[in-house]
């Protein structure tokens, strides 16, 4: 699902209203009519007290629209226009008027009006600011916001959570509306998936408001949304007379005293991803834990006992996983270097790995194309330097990507795959998943689909996505405190599966408000 920018929607509006010969009114008439479908569905006429918080642009208008159709169905409500400009769009006016026409009279709140009562079982629809705003609220704006928030009363915002800007970080928390759902036209944004933002946005979905087809479709756009529907057209079917050899040779290098675990965790999970041949390459320590904890597997060793000093081996794997447990001392920097001015193979770089990149950044010039580095928050820190906000940090990324010629992972709770100038927002995984070995276990499955013929981006993207995927499955049975990186690879079987699995769905006739 593409994720559009502000612009990008503000154009898609435009070309609708004249490929279809509408008004902007009958777009917004259209979507109001969306909003009151979907919490008549799930409200059937509850005596509950609706507050409509509006502002007097589109987002407004379509506040307005929608306290029209929940009248004229019986609703108890109360409308609020929020007056902070004298400027008001042309068709908040006409849905004010035609609201108006049916005796429901707004309560038009000013600098210095005192706030409204609302009982914690009342519902705030939220259409105060649209995804247009750019400017912080002014002072007595935030205070509305502010008393909305602690309320208690659950808030529907309409497109996006008054406060929040679309394309750039806020300036300030306190005046941004915190929804428990946001309806959102057409096309999340990617501002609901950033950790700065995302928090504001308990839960969301999207309403089809009827934009240009043609242009959605031919429309690019910086990021991509990426789910089953978009995980299963990159998905590699095995061939009915394939062999372990047409499925890719992954070697995971890493591990140190105390730190093979890691080791196994990414080999295991590379198997489980569908590799044909996993080896191993760790300090000799390693070689009986190895080969007892993963009896499918093949190990090499250095010839140091408890760090890497010499990576040399005589096969040649079809990709490289490295970095996992490695450590980072002088001897193991040396032999890292030494192996990135010989290696011809691909790569898949995490952890100490990525430390002693982002010590000695000469070396990002040694990496191959197309490598893919999968840094947590504070990894990437190190490599891209510090960021202002969540919007800075892509900008940082992408300029990143471009210089190497790399693709990063940015892992988080919904990671990000960026490529040159594009992203790709993933939308598996849970809070269970922040515990030690995940990211081991993730490093794994992109070098294990990397190996099997996936190109870096899809399997960095594939990768991603089963991992968050198993995670989801997993936590049915342990809950998040309990989950484990074992659990993630025990259940990405469950995940490839779940790729084929369409539920059964009986969709409600649902009264039209016309």
């Amino acid at each position: 699902m593409k994720l559009f920018s502000t612009k990008q929607v503000y154009k898609a509006d435009q070309i609708t209203t004249k490929k279809q010969g509408i008004a902007g009114e009958e777009l917004m008439e259209r979507a109001s009519l969306q909003l009151f479908n979907w919490m008549h569905l799930r409200m059937q006429g509850a005596p509950v007290k609706i507050h409509l918080f509006c502002g007097i642009g589109n987002n407004g208008g379509d506040g307005i629209a929608l306290a029209r159709h929940l009248l004229e169905h019986g609703y108890t409500i109360a409308v609020y226009v929020v007056n902070y400009s004298e400027k008001r769009s042309k068709d908040f006016l006409i849905n004010l008027d035609r609201l108006k026409e049916r005796k429901c009279w707004p309560n038009f709140m000013n600098l210095g009006d005192e706030l409204p009562e609302i009982d914690k079982d009342d519902i705030i629809v939220d259409g105060i600011f649209g995804i247009g705003l750019n400017r912080t609220p002014d002072v007595w704006v935030a205070k509305i916001i502010q008393h909305l928030n602690t309320s208690e009363a659950f808030i529907l915002s309409i497109d996006i959570p008054s406060g929040l800007f679309a394309d750039q970080g806020p300036k300030d928390f306190e005046t941004i509306i915190k929804s428990n759902f946001v309806l959102s036209f057409q096309t999340p944004k990617l501002v609901f998936f950033l950790p700065e933002t995302g928090p504001f946005i308990n839960q969301w979905e999207v309403l089809d408001i009827g934009l240009d087809a043609e242009y959605l479709m031919t429309t690019e756009t910086d990021f991509e949304l990426i789910g089953k529907n978009e995980v299963l057209a990159l998905y590699k079917p095995r061939e009915k007379y394939g062999h372990k050899g047409t499925y890719g040779h992954t070697m995971i290098v890493g591990g140190s005293y105390g730190k093979i675990g890691a080791v196994c965790l990414a080999s295991k999970a590379a198997l489980h991803a569908g590799s044909g041949l996993v080896t191993s390459f760790v300090p000799k320590i390693g070689y009986s834990i190895l080969q007892t904890a993963l009896p499918e597997i093949m190990v090499l060793t250095d010839t140091e006992e408890d760090s890497l000093t010499n990576i040399k081996f005589d096969i040649k794997p079809t990709v490289i996983g490295i970095g996992v447990g490695m450590g980072a001392d002088a001897k193991t920097v040396a032999a890292f270097t030494d192996f990135l001015n010989r290696n011809k193979q691909p790569l898949v770089i995490d952890a100490d790995a990525l430390n002693i990149l982002s010590k000695c950044p000469e070396l990002l010039f040694k990496i191959p194309e197309d490598t893919i580095l999968t840094p947590h928050p504070k990894e990437l820190e190190r490599l891209i330097g510090a960021w202002k906000d969540d919007f800075d940090k892509l900008i940082k990324v992408k300029d990143f990507s471009k210089k190497y010629n790399c693709i990063v992972v940015i892992k988080g709770a919904n990671t990000i795959i960026v490529h040159h100038d594009k992203g790709f927002v993933n939308t598996t995984g849970n809070p269970g998943m922040a515990t030690a070995g995940s990211g081991d276990v993730l490093t794994g499955i992109i070098a294990g689909l990397r190996a099997q013929g996936y190109s870096a981006l899809n399997a960095a993207i594939f990768g991603v996505y089963l991992h968050g995927k198993a995670g989801d499955i997993a936590i049915e049975k342990t809950g998040y405190q309990s989950l484990t990186a074992s659990c993630i690879i025990d259940n990405l079987g469950s995940a490839y599966l779940d790729m084929f699995y369409v539920p059964e769905q009986s969709q409600p006739e649902v009264e039209n408000a016309n």
